[in-house]
Order: structure tokens, then C-alpha cells, then sequence
């Protein structure tokens, strides 16, 4: 029996455009679904906010337009974890099959490298990849959420507790940042054990699973100490430094900015749970131990940084990634040393890798700029009222929307039917853009360009 054309025209797609078409499917039939009376306590949800709810979860972010754990029922909290573990799964193994197809670099050194250092343990198939980052996932998964359930257990009943549990470790790894309470985990500012496994399933989901994979092996070499053990790749080390530079970077800064203010009256340890939790969600996860509200402008704008950095390559979460900040600094510094290369580590960067970074951290503000206008104006009819605060809440919104991250100072609630359309725009965009773009860039790089005669202009 022939194939249809449909069914033709979807086995030839690109892996960039098959991406596009899997996430608007996945969250056309998520909103369907949240726009049912099932899905909903009381009067169904307008389609529009479905729609935006369906957008949020599958593309792991957070925002969201009302309570979920009261507007929702049980049959539309299940829709909306669903499409929460689908998304962080798809955009993994998207992100990772397009991480080992470029090879990262161009020659054929740069897949030899690849091989003997990223792919530490062989793979025999795709499938068996795919395989690795679902069981993975599972794993560390039921992990957080066994532990969680020491915290949600007694305060909720068993049930309850197992419930909540689950749904916070599958958000949390996916760095999805939704919670069944209204305060968000407020009321657990306190509680070690709560901030501890949601920060490491966070971190964790913020990594990527190639970083994970190595790690395992590495550690696997070292405890036989047969032979060499397999050492770590450049984009494995890029990625711990700069994660572990900006957790400290952004706890030691929002502890200082807020001694005096959030956190004043706080105990010692509650003020550092509370910062160093905000550091570690703000980047990607959206979950938050306190009101933003509260948080001093310096320290709202400091988070938004952080949002836009985001995670890394080859995870759930979204931004213009930490290697690529990494790389923003390592070209600096190697410039001013007077160096025409970019090394890290011993290592030197590909100039087309370097292009590629600083190419999709300008589409990041453009696009986000764009967005930003659109927004002010849909929401903003008389904008000779309007305060520095409020264009410092809708900044916020556009980069939470767009880095996938989900925190909010209160503007998405206030969202009209337009703006919501646009942060539902940013925030597909934002999750399924950028890696599209980064496909489409390597994959119609020309080798054999033409090159012209060099002309020199004027900059600075």
C-alpha cells in the first residue's frame, strides 16, 4: 500500500520543521483538551487562556493566566503535566540529536572529537539515545519525587502528598516551574529537604542530558581505574563552570541587594534558602519562595539577566544558554590579550560556532525587543501614564516568556486577549525558535563561499 502525500511530505520534513509542527500539534490538542468542561472547576476555561496554559506547559515555562491547583481540575492538572513531560522530553531529544548532528564543529576532527569525549559511552542507535534520556529522565524523576513526598505527605494526606510530589518533580526537572499551590512553594521557604531536591532536579533538567551521560561515565572511569579514564569535554566543563558561576554570582547578589529589604527579618538560613533559590529557578525553572514584588528594581533586573542566560544546550530549559555566555566572555578576554583566536580551556573554538553564538544572542534581542514594543502597546493604550515599574514588569514577562522560565511580577495575570497572544508567540518561539534557527544557520553554512576583497569601516 502507497503513502499518502500527506505522509510523504511529513517523512521529508526537516528536523527543524518537523520540531515546529510537533510543538504547535502537541499544544493545538493540549488546548483543545483544557478547553473542555473535564478540564476545568466550574465555568470551562476561554480558549485563549487555554491555549496559553497549553503553550506554558508544553513549552515548559510557567506562566500562567489563573491558580492551576484550584481553576484546574484533576483531569486538566493531568493534561497539563502530560504536556509538560512531553514537552521537556521532545525539546531534550531535539536539542540533543541536533548537538551530535552538527558535531558541534565542521571537520572531521571535530566529529572524532566529539566522539571521544562527549559520546564517552557508545551509542549503538539513535533509539538506544532516545531510550537513555526517557529512562534517565524517569529516574531522576521518581527520585525527587520520593523525597518530596516526606515534605508534601504530612502536610497534605497520603494521596495528596504523592500527587503533589509527582507533579512538582516532573515540573521541577522540566524545568517547568507550574505548582499546585497558590502561594507556589512559598510556605516552604523554610524546609531544607523541599529546596535542596527541587534546586537539584532544576539543575539537574538545566544541565542537559549529554552533561549527565559524561558525568556518569566519568565517574564510572574513575571508580575502575582501568586504563585512562575518560576525561570531560569542553561544553561539559563550560557548562558546570558557568552554571556553578551563576548560582553563586546571583545568591551572593540578591542576598545583598535584599539584606535590607526582602529578606530583612528573615533567619539566617531562610534568607539563604531564599536567595540561592531564587538564583537557581531564575534561569530557567520558575518555581519561587517568595513574592517578586518584594524584590527591590537592581534585583528584578538582575533576575531578568539571569532568565535570559537560561540553561544549556541539550535541556529543558530555554534562554540563549550558558555556553553562550561563556563564549561572550571568553572572546573578550582572549581580544584583549591580543589573541585572534578563542580558547577555552586549552581548547580552541571554532570561528563558526563563535558566529553562531553572538548571530542567535542578537535574534534573542531583537526578538525580544520586538515583542517588548508590541506588548506595551497592546496593553498600554495611553502610555503618557505609564511608570517606570510597569515597563520593568512587562520587560520581566517578555524575557520570562521568552527564556522559558515562568517567573512573574503580576503582569500576566493583568493580560489582555492581545497580549496574552503575544506572550503565547514569545514564548513558542522562545522554546522551539532558536534551536530551529541554530539548525537552519549550521545546516546552510557554504563551505565554499565567495570572498571578496576585504574593505575596513568604521566602528565604536
Amino acid at each position: 500500500m502507497k503513502d499518502s502525500r500527506i505522509v510523504k511530505e511529513l517523512r521529508n520534513l526537516s528536523p527543524a520543521l518537523a520540531l515546529v509542527y510537533y510543538y504547535a500539534a502537541a499544544i493545538l490538542t493540549g488546548a483543545l483538551l483544557l478547553a473542555t468542561p473535564l478540564a476545568a472547576n466550574g465555568e470551562p476555561l476561554a480558549f485563549i487562556d487555554a491555549l496559553f496554559t497549553a503553550t506554558s506547559a508544553h513549552c515548559v515555562t510557567g506562566l500562567s493566566v489563573f491558580d492551576t491547583g484550584t481553576r484546574l481540575s484533576l483531569f486538566g492538572q493531568c493534561v497539563l503535566l502530560l504536556l509538560i513531560q512531553v514537552g521537556g522530553l521532545g525539546i531534550m531529544t531535539f536539542s540533543v540529536y541536533l548537538f551530535i548532528y552538527l558535531r558541534v564543529g565542521i571537520s572531521a576532527r571535530g566529529r572524532w572529537i566529539i566522539n571521544e569525549t562527549l559520546m564517552a559511552t557508545p551509542v549503538s542507535s539513535w533509539r538506544e539515545l532516545i531510550s537513555g534520556i526517557i529512562v534517565m529522565t524517569l529516574i531522576i524523576e521518581a527520585a525527587g519525587a520520593l523525597i518530596l513526598s516526606f515534605a508534601f505527605v504530612p502536610r497534605l494526606g497520603f494521596w495528596p502528598g504523592i500527587y503533589s510530589a509527582v507533579f512538582h518533580a516532573i515540573s521541577a526537572f522540566c524545568n517547568a516551574g507550574f505548582s499546585l499551590f497558590a502561594d507556589n512553594l512559598i510556605s516552604f521557604r523554610n524546609n531544607a529537604l523541599v529546596n535542596v531536591t527541587v534546586m537539584a532536579l532544576i539543575i539537574l533538567g538545566g544541565i542537559g542530558f549529554l552533561v549527565i551521560r559524561e558525568l556518569l561515565a566519568y565517574y564510572r572511569g574513575r571508580r575502575k581505574k582501568k586504563g585512562r579514564p575518560a576525561r570531560l569535554s569542553l561544553h561539559t566543563k563550560l557548562v558546570l563552570v558557568t552554571t556553578i558561576f551563576l548560582i553563586v554570582y546571583g545568591t551572593a547578589l540578591i542576598a545583598w541587594l535584599e539584606a535590607n529589604d526582602a529578606l530583612a527579618g528573615m533567619p539566617l538560613l531562610e534568607g539563604f534558602w531564599t536567595a540561592i533559590f531564587q538564583s537557581v529557578t531564575a534561569r530557567t525553572a520558575g518555581f519561587n519562595t517568595i513574592d517578586l514584588n518584594l524584590f527591590r528594581t537592581p534585583t528584578l533586573f538582575l533576575i531578568i539577566f539571569l532568565m535570559f542566560v537560561g540553561a544549556s544546550p541539550g535541556s529543558a530549559g530555554g534562554g540563549v544558554k550558558t555556553t553562550s555566555l561563556a563564549l561572550f566572555f571568553a572572546i573578550f578576554y582572549n581580544r584583549l590579550k591580543g589573541s585572534p583566536h578563542t580558547s577555552l580551556f586549552r581548547r580552541t573554538i571554532p570561528d563558526e560556532v563563535i558566529t553562531k553564538a553572538l548571530v542567535l544572542v542578537l535574534l534573542a534581542i531583537i526578538l525580544i525587543s520586538i515583542a517588548l514594543f508590541a506588548l506595551m502597546v497592546a496593553q498600554s493604550p495611553d502610555l503618557a501614564h505609564e511608570t517606570p515599574r510597569e515597563f520593568l514588569g512587562y520587560t520581566f514577562e517578555a524575557v520570562s516568556a521568552f527564556g522559558t522560565v515562568g517567573l512573574s511580577i503580576g503582569a500576566t495575570a493583568k493580560l489582555n486577549t492581545a497580549g496574552k497572544a503575544i506572550i503565547i508567540l514569545l514564548m513558542f518561539v522562545g522554546r522551539v525558535g532558536l534551536l530551529t534557527m541554530a539548525f537552519a544557520i549550521a545546516g546552510r553554512t557554504r563551505r565554499h563561499a565567495a570572498r571578496y576583497a576585504e574593505e575596513s569601516i568604521m566602528i565604536g
